[in-house]
């Protein structure tokens, strides 16, 4: 037997946010730290290695190469686009050109969010209580508000911050996630469209290296609809069997299948999943709770499939934050519902977390940056030039300064708005984690953008590395590397790499290595070291260039 429906909304609570607003909140998030940066290390450069290899020519585009080695996750979609971006807009750098149309994906992820919970909303058993004298929400405003409501929690989740505005394979699988959470939320309403769409999404997860996981998602879509008590509904097997079907013959075609199966350590797992996805899995839990006589319903089953398949995929994957990312969309349409059932008590919890959070997080974003520029914190400053160097000196952006002073002010507005008697809207609790989460961004990706991106990327080992090297050299090697130096390498010195080959039968005279510090002597028979380079911000490695030793 069904419990009584536990959402009560009225009217004004009912009410959207204003449409003008919600805006400017997705493109301070979007924005920032799109540009003004290189390729940072490791997932992010690497990307770009192959994107570059694809663009100017140097791999197949059915095969993409970087330094001889062929992709590690089986993707191919995300490095077509960001390799068209840098064919489209060879007036920019490289790096822009590629994350641009990431951009784009990521707004794209926010607005399928909203539609996917409007459409949710809009389900008869989502529907709040009917008042006996009048007054409470139409399904209208009821469906708009909690959408709002969607987007706010996924801007918030501090997950997404740094992995949304990279150009990796994770952000299209994380469009074809929300893809597909679209596309079951919307069959009852728009059916032959939301066939053609769970197709697409299923294909995107399999051209994008995640070919086994788009088959769980697309056998837990089949669960959900061959249960589901709409006729419309039950009908999207049909699109989700064609796409399992294609899904598996292109991962098939393509070699796309990895087995990428570790066990997590317990402790490390449960921090992971605490602080990625705070706070959407907190209201997702309340929302299982309050709503636990309706999780065969369609606005609880659709989100709850798709975070427990990435949730389940993450522990598989040895804690993978990159597969927990893709629980988000999900996971923030189930905080929406959670919305009209929070009491008095959880709400202000909610907002005095956030409150004191958030507020420190601006002042320490704010006493860094006055002790890269002056004298005044000088505990703050020797601990930013062990951190880096002493060689690095923060520039002077006017043009930064000012909009990071607009972010701190508009979050001080937003908190005395919050602290006001701005009880009714439904989306209120998730204002301040949204609006704290945007600003700190914001901060951090103005006033702090010269030091992270000296410490995130290789450009100054790239420098070392064209002091080091010789101007006119057959190839480099570079076996058994991390790609993000091999990327460094190739799309960023444009020097010929072979990382493919061994160092004892690479034809190449010169060669790269990463190694620890405790082995930075050691030397390769066969070859002389000519230089050690250290990275900065990378105190426990050295980079040995490397020469082969003549044979007579």
């Amino acid at each position: 037997m069904n419990r009584p429906n536990p959402a009560i909304v009225s009217e004004a609570g009912a009410r959207s946010l204003p449409r003008w607003v919600l805006l400017l909140v997705c493109a301070a998030y979007l924005l920032p730290g799109q540009f003004g940066r290189d390729a940072w290390r490791h997932a992010d450069l690497t990307a770009l290695g192959f994107m570059s290899s694809l663009a100017e020519g140097r791999s197949n585009w059915w095969n993409p190469l970087l330094g001889g080695l062929p992709t590690p996750d089986g993707a191919l979609l995300p490095y077509w686009l960001g390799a068209l971006g840098i064919k489209v807009m060879p007036f920019l750098e490289p790096a822009l050109a590629a994350r641009l149309p990431f951009i784009a994906v990521l707004a794209g992820v926010l607005a399928l969010t909203w539609y996917a919970a409007l459409h949710l909303a809009r389900t008869d058993a989502a529907q709040p209580v009917s008042f006996a004298f009048g007054g409470e929400a139409t399904s209208r405003d009821y469906a708009r508000a909690l959408a709002d409501a969607a987007v706010l929690a996924l801007m918030a989740s501090l997950g997404l911050l740094q992995l949304g505005h990279e150009t990796t394979p994770e952000l299209i699988q994380l469009l074809g996630v929300a893809l597909w959470l679209f596309a079951l939320a919307s069959a009852p309403h728009q059916p032959h469209r939301a066939q053609g769409l769970v197709v697409l999404s299923l294909l995107l997860l399999a051209l994008s290296g995640s070919a086994q996981f788009a088959q769980l998602l697309g056998l837990g879509g089949l669960l959900v609809c061959q249960f589901s008590r709409l006729p419309a509904a039950r009908q999207l097997r049909v699109g989700l069997l064609l796409g399992l079907a294609l899904g598996a013959v292109v991962a098939t075609a393509l070699g796309a299948w990895r087995l990428r199966l570790q066990w997590p350590a317990a402790g490390s797992l449960l921090q992971l999943v605490l602080w990625f996805s705070w706070p959407s899995l907190a209201l997702a839990a309340w929302t299982w709770w309050r709503w636990r006589g309706f999780l065969t319903y369609r606005h609880v089953s659709v989100p709850t499939v798709l975070a427990l398949t990435a949730m389940l995929t993450c522990v598989a994957m040895g804690g993978s934050d990159r597969a927990l990312l893709l629980a988000l969309p999900a996971l923030a349409v189930l905080a929406s519902f959670a919305l009209p059932t929070l009491n008095r008590s959880l709400s202000a919890m909610v907002d005095w977390f956030s409150l004191f959070f958030f507020s420190f997080g601006v002042l320490y974003v704010w006493l860094y940056y006055l002790a890269m520029h002056t004298e005044s914190l000088p505990r703050m400053t020797r601990s930013l030039t062990r951190l880096l160097s002493s060689e690095f000196q923060a520039p002077f952006d006017a043009l930064a300064l000012a909009a990071a002073a607009m972010g701190t002010l508009a979050w001080l507005a937003l908190v005395r708005w919050r602290t006001s008697r701005q009880r009714a809207a439904l989306w209120r609790s998730l204002v301040l984690p949204a609006g704290g989460t945007v600003v700190i961004w914001l901060l951090v990706m103005t006033l702090w953008l010269p030091a992270a991106n000296y410490a995130r990327s290789n450009q100054p080992l790239l420098s070392s590395l064209r002091n080091a090297l010789p101007t006119s050299l057959n190839c480099i090697a570079a076996p058994e590397q991390n790609l993000s130096l091999v990327a460094t390498l190739e799309a960023l010195g444009r020097w010929p790499v072979k990382a493919d080959a061994s160092l004892a039968t690479t034809p190449c005279e010169w060669a790269v290595k990463v190694v620890s510090l405790e082995r930075a002597q050691e030397v390769p028979a066969g070859w002389k070291l000519e230089t050690l380079l250290t990275r900065p911000a990378e105190r426990g490695a050295r980079y040995q260039v490397l020469r082969r030793i003549a044979t007579r």
